[in-house]
């Protein structure tokens, strides 16, 4: 068989033409609207989050609407009329939208019997690997994969045996009560995980895990587009604010260089274009050019002998248009902003200090040559992309190359108020813990511990426009 060689995004997408962009048709005072810049979009229903930036010529517009295509179908172990060949042998999910529906969250189970499903389990040993990661579980590997091509149905048909899921995977819950200044009182949930039916014996000595929920998909181009610098600046001027947001440092696996990372909780993830690889392989037991091998662990025998759909399974094209279409995807304009509520919460956000971290405004470089409207734009994604020490009770206590155990990236804002419409999910923090944004903000610790003191401390009526100011970005 031909094996399929990575070639570069930028000279792809280029080839396609010229990119011009006609700026989000607003009125002359709706500049404070404008979310994302010229990738701002006017949508506000279950489609929010997976609307294209406005203005995509015609040809570039198809490449983003194959790359939709890539992110809704499904996978399977043969070929099908309803599936693409190559799914598992183990894996998590059966398609990238069964984790991220309409490009939104995940959320964890309903009950504690049902078994994770948007949600996944990193799992690593103490010590690094050769490139300074999380050093995987020799019987597991990093991720435990809890379904797998055991051959129910036709579609999921298996070629020797049935290939045993990792194993079970579920969710308990320990409650607390956290009381505000007035006397009002919140429940606050922390996930207990629970791990049965280990399929090849027990985990390793000293093994870490830790529960992450699916995040949205919107936006991640204007933060791929940030420069370096601006990244580390803002490191720089909260330091003289007495904070200690640090960027981490992480393994380019196409560059084959240590550079910063962005995505993913922890920013473990360079880059879109690897993380969507990485996505494949471990969370759907896809190949892919950058991830030739089977993500099969020695003991995992019958996982060795399944057939592979194709090699790779994700091939260069799929994975470049599905690359496309994430760099391409708008961002929903804001809501209500002329409400005094708002501006009042707006005012409580930065007294509380919340915007030391959830930094209100960044602005991409000079030149993005992937796709080169994403240069140049002001946005209001109310992160910075850095990490912060969160408190114990927040803590995972699971290194990822330079996070600690108790370190988070902070997460951006942008979108929050339309997420119960997007996907009916409003789980935060991640692990899901959160069902509101009251929840996730009580449960911040450690740097941010200020902030959520002051939270504590504020009348009914700043805490709800507090809130109603989130819901607005």
């Amino acid at each position: 068989m031909k094996r399929i060689t990575a070639v570069g995004s930028a000279s792809f997408i280029l080839a396609m033409g010229a990119l011009t962009l006609s700026v989000w048709a607003g009125s002359e005072d709706d500049s404070s609207l404008l979310t994302a810049g010229v990738f701002t979009v006017s949508r506000f229903d279950a489609q929010a989050y997976l609307q294209p930036v406005p203005g995509l010529p015609l040809r570039q517009l198809q490449m983003f609407e194959r790359g939709r295509h890539h992110f809704d179908k499904k996978w399977a172990s043969i070929s099908s009329l309803q599936f693409e060949w190559g799914l598992g042998p183990t894996f998590i999910a059966k398609s990238c939208v069964e984790c991220h529906a309409a490009g939104g969250r995940g959320s964890p189970p309903a009950s504690s019997d049902e078994q994770l499903v948007s949600v996944l389990v990193r799992l690593s040993l103490p010590g690094e690997d050769e490139h300074g990661g999380p050093k995987p579980d020799p019987s597991y590997g990093d991720q435990i994969q809890n379904f797998a091509l055991r051959g129910p149905f036709p579609d999921f048909a298996y070629h020797t045996a049935p290939v045993p899921p990792e194993a079970e995977l579920y969710l308990d819950w320990e409650e607390t009560v956290v009381e505000f200044a007035d006397g009002e009182r919140v429940t606050l949930r922390k996930p207990m995980l629970r791990i049965e039916k280990l399929a090849f014996g027990p985990l390793g000595a000293g093994a870490m895990t830790s529960v992450r929920i699916a995040q949205p998909v919107f936006g991640l181009g204007l933060l791929e587009a940030v420069p370096e610098e601006t990244i580390l600046a803002g490191a720089e001027r909260q330091r003289l604010l007495g904070f200690n947001g640090r960027p981490n440092y992480v393994w380019d696996a196409i560059g084959k260089r240590t550079t910063i990372g962005r995505f993913g909780w922890k920013a473990n993830q360079p880059s879109i274009k690897q993380q969507i690889a990485t996505a494949a392989l471990g969370d759907m037991g896809l190949t892919s050019p950058l991830y030739r091998e089977q993500n099969c662990p020695p003991i995992q025998q019958l996982c060795s002998m399944q057939t592979p759909g194709n090699d790779p399974e994700l091939v260069t094209t799929d994975w470049i248009e599905l690359e496309f279409w994430t760099l391409g995807l708008g961002v929903p304009a804001r809501r209500n902003v002329a409400d005094p509520r708002v501006q009042r919460g707006a005012a409580t956000f930065e007294q509380a200090r919340c915007a030391v971290c959830h930094v209100p405004e960044m602005k991409t470089g000079k030149t993005f040559p992937l796709l080169p409207p994403l240069a140049n734009q002001t946005f209001h994604a109310y992160t910075d992309l850095l990490l912060h020490d969160m408190g114990e009770a927040l803590a995972d206590n699971r290194p990822d190359f330079r996070a600690g155990g108790r370190d988070w990236r902070t997460q951006p804002l942008w979108g929050i108020g339309l997420s119960g419409t997007v996907n009916g999910s409003t789980a935060l923090m991640h692990d899901g813990r959160a069902r509101n944004v009251t929840e996730a903000i009580l449960w911040h610790g450690g740097e941010a511990a200020v902030s959520r003191d002051a939270f504590l401390k504020m009348s009914k009526e700043d805490r709800e426009a507090l809130l109603r100011f989130l819901d607005s970005i």
